[in-house]
């Protein structure tokens, strides 16, 4: 008799326990369904989707660059292209002179402690004279020696064979984040930092032809704005440009009263040498921004912890005058404003993203690795923070398996996670959006409710 209880306990138990789980994950897979958060949309093109096809470069671009190229006869052009490519792939930022200091310091000191260790009749101002060479030689041997690139005519040639098109796909894959997202947005002024050839100008303006009054191209070198004032005019003194109200300038406004609907700087914060002057350039390009500023930086550690670093910046330092009092809130990629989760990693991994393109010559698409970062002074759409919905970025390429979709996600509370998404668990739409999804998208996932559930049926 006992034993038959203790088997009937234990059945009903077990019962209970799937009948919990049961309910909870229903209510949760219902919790999502009545959520409209398609908006009407198929699942290929949910909100979040934000990724693009392979791009091209437009063809008046494309048609005048290949124009430029041919005239300027460069010599060994393949080889420069490709070196030029990999220098600025592996580009690392200086390093301080505090860091050099502290360093040589060290070295020292444990170069003294051997020759203390040693103790033979040696002069003293010839051990120092030694010990200095050492030091310096180790230091040349050891420190990444970090050298401005100043851009001739030549190189801003080589320059536009080996980038541009990459460039152009990974700024457009950005800025389609504020198209899809912001609909609402149609700025009218435009400020690019760094603009090099003004491939930002073209992206901007592939969206945003209507509305864009203005748009002022920033760049310190003088052959570089030469370079795309010819690219704007399809490589012909004659002709008009191929947009209108585009400005060169080598410096910025003066005025921190002026300001610009969005405000943009591709690749080129890894081009400012120290800390302190990339804080300024980013507060300065903050000030100016009166609703959109973006970075876009190399896909590796460098570049993703440049753009941390400006994102520390912009958060967490208080400005002494304030002519915006609007504070600045993180748009994309984050789902959040905690410290990147990616940084407390061993070892670190960069958060990059990739979009495919199609080269200024060849037949084959390539893909440009890159990161980036978009803050705003206004609010994110309440569709993306009404309470219900959390939206988090996806790390990687989906794996679709069978009835089943493996999703590594930055999540909106800062952690990183490993979500297997099933029709029963999260909804018949999410896991078809989930199924449409590529990296760098955004996923749409409840709140685990399934605690909750379990504790109300336990009460």
């Amino acid at each position: 008799m006992a034993t038959r209880r203790y088997t009937y306990c234990v059945f009903c138990q077990r019962a209970s326990v799937v009948r919990i789980l049961s309910k909870s994950m229903t209510a949760a897979a219902n919790l999502q369904t009545n959520i409209d958060f398609l908006k009407g949309e198929p699942h290929k093109r949910h909100p979040g989707v934000t990724h693009l096809k392979t791009l091209r470069l437009p063809e008046d671009l494309q048609t005048a660059a290949r124009s430029i190229i041919h005239r300027a006869q460069v010599a060994q052009l393949p080889d420069r292209t490709r070196n030029l490519t990999n220098f600025l792939w592996s580009r690392k930022r200086a390093v301080e002179d505090s860091t050099l200091r502290q360093k040589a310091l060290s070295l020292e000191k444990e170069l003294w402690k051997k020759a203390v260790e040693k103790a033979g009749n040696v002069d003293k101002q010839v051990l120092v004279d030694r010990i200095q060479r050492e030091v310096f030689s180790e230091l040349r041997r050891t420190i990444y020696r970090w050298t401005p690139l100043k851009y001739n005519e030549e190189l801003g040639v080589v320059y536009m064979a080996a980038r541009m098109a990459g460039g152009y796909a990974a700024v457009r894959r950005a800025l389609n984040e504020i198209k899809k997202r912001d609909a609402s947005f149609a700025p009218q002024s435009l400020l690019d930092f760094g603009s090099g050839l003004g491939t930002v100008a073209w992206a901007s303006h592939s969206f945003w032809a209507d509305t864009l009054k203005e748009m002022v191209c920033v760049d310190s070198s003088g052959p570089m704005n030469i370079l795309a004032e010819r690219l704007l005019k399809g490589d012909d003194e004659n002709a008009d440009t191929r947009m209108k109200h585009v400005y060169f300038r080598q410096f910025l406004p003066m005025s921190p009263k002026v300001q610009f609907d969005l405000v943009t700087s591709a690749y080129t914060l890894s081009e400012i040498p120290t800390t302190k002057e990339r804080e300024e350039a980013v507060l300065t390009l903050w000030r100016k921004t009166s609703s959109y500023l973006l970075f876009v930086e190399n896909g590796t550690k460098e570049g993703h912890q440049i753009l941390m670093e400006a994102r520390d910046t912009l958060l967490q330092k208080k400005e002494k005058t304030i002519h915006d009092t609007r504070p600045p809130s993180v748009f994309a990629p984050c789902p959040h404003e905690e410290a990147c989760p990616k940084l407390a990693l061993t070892p670190v991994l960069p958060c990059n993203f990739h979009q495919m393109y199609m080269p200024l010559y060849g037949h084959n698409s390539q893909t440009e690795k890159f990161s980036y970062l978009i803050l705003t002074r206004e609010r994110p759409p309440e569709a993306y923070r009404n309470g219900e919905v959390e939206w988090s970025r996806l790390l990687a390429s989906p794996q679709a398996r069978t009835r089943h979709v493996h999703c590594r996600l930055c999540c909106p509370d800062g952690q990183l996670k490993h979500v297997v998404v099933t029709t029963r668990k999260h909804s018949r739409d999410v896991y078809r959006c989930a199924r449409s999804s590529e990296w760098g998208d955004q996923l749409p996932l409840i709140p685990d409710v399934d605690n909750e559930m379990i504790q109300n049926e336990e009460e």
